[in-house]
């Protein structure tokens, strides 16, 4: 019956003669390891075509919805994070194979006559293949995607006459946006790949024509394509996709925060297979020759690159001279042994350099990553994705926005101590420039590089400012005449380090350190943190916060030990929640102290509300006409923790 039905389908198909047309190829000297480069190819992009079809099916290209399309993809779709994986892993394993591949055909000579069309195919396919990854590398519109892919596009721009042309219409205009995001998709779903498979069609065909070449057959009997040589490609295949499988499960596809146009992004870089040029450009001599012949960036970005890419299309012909295939081969390894020492150099310098650019590619890059996980956190709050999309989380958001305004307006002052030295400041005209290094004139608060870390108005904050003020304060000694400030502010400066308080923990913050008043220290220190409101302070009424207080009011710490003076013979306090202030008229004002309102107030107007107003000592400008409202906020919410978190997964 099966026989009846294969004659019948042969008889109006033919399918018999095409299988032996597919399959009967003959290998001279019998099949070898090295023709499965071409298979692997294929096989890769059967690969890239089917998680293609799966991510377009959920995938929505526009400014607002691509970056959402591809978080639910990676974290709410069922094995999407997976489908993403392979497809991503896959993309780079062509660019790969293709490396392979060429280098076999050349050392082989498989592009001589009569088998130069067919090399020439191979190129254009590399080509289309390596614009594929360009395209796709945009389309998670997330910042990494979106610098590299701007990077790139301003590559192309810089072509003679018809740069600005081409650069224009790839972007949909003169910015990027939806535009630019449509286009690439169209690029990568559309275009390409129906390019690519016409093109791997006519490869595959004239392939065909010419048959397979061999070098040296040494003597060994000829084959079949079926079963010898396709049991290698099949093996081949195999290898190839754990190995996407393998990078899938270990790494995965990273998504990055969302595309931010306006935020500045030091680690912008092309894919990795683009590193070499990038590097290449970054070189002094090729800025200086660019300018030389008039060329600007087209001089290292087309020119160069064209000559060299001539080059590989001439090898056909190249070869016809004596000598030629030796030159060939030759080149080609000059090539890719330049092309990888561009990309280990470019790798060296980002990532391990210890100069101002590498601490900036790695801060920004870290940056990029921490707030993508962190809008993938927010993604999955209560609140979700609004309709303006996942960007307005991150813009809205203390944890994000709360480190780039203390960047700006505060770490300078409040330098971390792992980066003191950091800042620099010149002076003096052109040609007689002097750099000094601007030293920490306030206390460490917090360090952006790792914004869950913030030390202001902690319990290890407050117990530093008890028992040991000096160090706590000493970068106030910083501020001296000689540093630029003012006479006001150094003496306000010295004040501090020489005042009341010093003195009072120089003596009394001795007794709060003796093993006997601990407990009593711990409940100072919790009454004092249960001010400020924050989420994981014992709540008023606690046993620990109350014993507080009384440590607060009549500074006994035990029946034998107190305090020369009690917390409220020198600062206001007003508990939360009661009508009845403890303490009045004294400063600092220590009521809801290192809690959103009582920060807000010291921020804006520091003078006022902490000093009073020449009442106490001060050294900290005020930042109400620097600061908007929503900005206050952001900053205020991060160094107390009032922003959203995460609930930790519970333990089975």
């Amino acid at each position: 019956m099966i026989d009846s039905l294969q004659n019948w389908l042969d008889h109006r198909t033919g399918y018999r003669d095409l299988m032996k047309e597919a399959l009967d190829e003959p290998i001279p000297g019998g099949s070898r390891w090295r023709y499965v480069w071409g298979s692997t190819l294929v096989f890769t992009f059967f690969v890239q075509v089917v998680t293609g079809f799966v991510l377009w099916a959920c995938y929505a290209p526009s400014t607002r919805t691509a970056w959402e399309s591809v978080y639910y993809i990676q974290h709410e779709m069922t094995l999407g994070w997976f489908v993403r994986g392979i497809h991503h892993f896959a993309a780079q394993a062509m660019i790969v194979l293709l490396v392979f591949h060429l280098v076999q055909v050349v050392i082989d000579g498989a592009y001589r006559a009569p088998r130069e069309v067919n090399f020439w195919l191979g190129l254009v396919l590399m080509q289309i293949v390596m614009g594929l990854g360009l395209t796709g590398y945009l389309l998670p519109w997330d910042q990494k995607g979106y610098y590299a892919t701007a990077v790139a596009t301003e590559i192309a721009g810089s072509v003679p006459v018809v740069g600005p042309s081409i650069q224009q219409v790839a972007q949909g205009g003169t910015e990027y946006g939806h535009q630019t995001l449509t286009r690439f998709f169209a690029l990568h779903a559309g275009l390409l790949p129906t390019l690519l498979v016409a093109f791997l069609f006519l490869h595959i065909y004239v392939f065909r024509r010419h048959a397979i070449h061999v070098k040296d057959t040494k003597g060994k009997p000829d084959a079949k394509f079926w079963p010898d040589q396709i049991l290698k490609d099949g093996v081949a295949c195999l290898a190839v996709l754990a190995a996407v499988m393998g990078l899938t499960l270990w790494k995965g596809a990273e998504l990055t925060a969302p595309a931010n146009p306006a935020e500045a992004y030091s680690a912008a870089r092309p894919e990795w297979y683009y590193l070499f040029l990038f590097r290449f450009l970054k070189y002094e001599w090729v800025s200086q020759a660019g300018e030389a012949t008039g060329l600007g960036e087209a001089f290292g970005a087309v020119i160069i690159p064209g000559a060299l890419m001539s080059v590989l299309v001439m090898m056909p012909l190249i070869a016809y001279i004596r000598g030629g295939h030796k030159f060939n081969v030759a080149y080609m390894w000059v090539m890719i042994l330049g092309a990888g020492a561009l990309t280990g150099v470019a790798i060296y310098e980002d990532w391990f350099k210890d100069d101002a650019a590498g601490r900036d590619f790695r801060a920004a890059y870290a940056k990029a990553h921490r707030d993508g996980e962190r809008a993938v956190a927010l993604s999955q709050s209560p609140s979700g994705i609004p309709p303006e999309g996942a960007i307005t989380l991150l813009r809205n958001d203390p944890l994000t926005q709360g480190p780039a305004l203390f960047s700006t307006y505060c770490i300078e002052c409040h330098q971390p101590a792992s980066r003191e030295g950091e800042w620099t400041r010149t002076t003096g005209e052109k040609g007689s420039e002097e750099t000094f290094v601007i030293p920490s004139t306030a206390p460490e608060l917090a360090d952006p590089h790792h914004p869950e870390d913030v030390q202001f108005g902690s319990r290890d904050w407050l117990r530093s400012v008890l028992t040991d003020f000096d160090g706590h304060f000493q970068p106030l000694a910083n501020i001296t005449l000689e540093n630029g400030a003012s006479e006001e502010r150094a003496e306000a400066a010295d004040a501090i380090l020489n005042g009341s308080m010093a003195d009072w923990s120089s003596s009394d913050g001795q007794k709060l350190t003796a093993e006997a008043n601990q407990a009593a220290f711990d409940a100072l220190i919790e009454f004092l943190y249960a001010q400020s409101g924050r989420e994981d302070a014992l709540t008023l009424d606690d046993e620990q916060v109350l014993r507080g207080r009384q440590v607060f009011e009549t500074g006994e710490l035990s029946p034998d030990v107190a305090f020369d003076s009690a917390c409220v013979d020198c600062h206001t306090m007003h508990v939360r929640g009661e009508t009845e202030a403890l303490s009045e008229d004294g400063y600092p004002i220590l009521t809801g102290y290192g809690g959103n309102e009582w920060l807000t107030k010291f921020i804006t107007d520091p003078e006022a509300h902490y000093a009073g107003n020449g009442e106490g000592n001060n050294a900290m400008p005020g930042f109400a006409d620097q600061l908007s409202p929503q900005q206050m906020d952001l900053l205020v919410r991060w160094l107390t923790g009032d922003y959203y978190q995460a609930e930790a997964p519970h333990a089975e």
